[in-house]
């Protein structure tokens, strides 16, 4: 699940900015139910995808960035794997959760804006997760978004593309969330010096309903 508040009729737009985010994390009180878009576990489709193409791209150990980590459970499941992973969200709330969450490794959530990131985060990473965090933010917004999750993404590192896709542009009246068609996804990366290493996986997840998945690894475009 990535956004139970997905509106089914023409509204005011919603501004998804970080009191937004944060409201809902706090209004939940600890109940996980709560939070639309909080499953309780590592997104599936990036699961499937550690388990088939990271092998060949990213070395055990490497550095790996989670992108709007939520309650941190895609940081426990690259943990898990032996990569050294940060997860940052605007939201403090979700950041002091996540960390009890996983005591253990609270260092591992940070409380940080995409928009304002550290500057010692620039190229850091050989691997940046990003899942639903473009579809979160209203058309308009996705290139200072995807400008800023791209700055994240080592000289030779890649990028990690997971959202919900449709054939049309999505009107700005019917988010959040706001699906991505294929050509959007790699217009947006190509607009940031980003090229796909494949084609674009483009499925039904395992949701009831199913929704509709894009999935995408880019890297820059002197390293494919």
């Amino acid at each position: 699940m990535d956004g139970g508040f997905a509106m089914t009729s023409p509204a005011a737009p919603v501004d998804t900015t970080t009191e937004f985010f944060e409201t809902i994390y706090a209004d939940a009180t600890g109940d996980a139910s709560r939070v639309p878009w909080a499953d309780e576990r590592p997104h599936p489709a990036l699961v499937r995808w550690l388990d088939v193409v990271a092998p060949s791209l990213i070395r055990c150990g490497g550095r790996v960035v989670v992108v709007g980590c939520g309650l941190g459970h895609d940081v426990q499941e690259l943990h898990r794997r032996g990569y050294d992973v940060i997860g940052f969200d605007c939201s403090a709330t979700a950041i002091d959760w996540a960390r009890r969450i996983d005591p253990e490794r609270a260092e591992s959530y940070v409380h940080a804006d995409l928009f304002d990131l550290p500057p010692g985060w620039t190229h850091r990473f050989d691997l940046v997760v990003e899942i639903n965090t473009i579809q979160a933010l209203g058309p308009d917004r996705r290139p200072e978004a995807m400008a800023a999750i791209a700055a994240l993404v080592g000289r030779v590192g890649h990028l990690l593309v997971i959202c919900r896709g449709d054939d049309v542009p999505a009107a700005p009246e019917l988010g959040p969330p706001w699906p991505l068609t294929p050509t959007e996804l790699l217009d947006l990366a190509a607009g940031v010096g980003l090229s796909p290493t494949g084609p674009i996986a483009d499925f039904m997840d395992d949701e009831d309903p199913p929704v509709r998945r894009l999935r995408a690894a880019f890297a820059r475009e002197a390293a494919t």
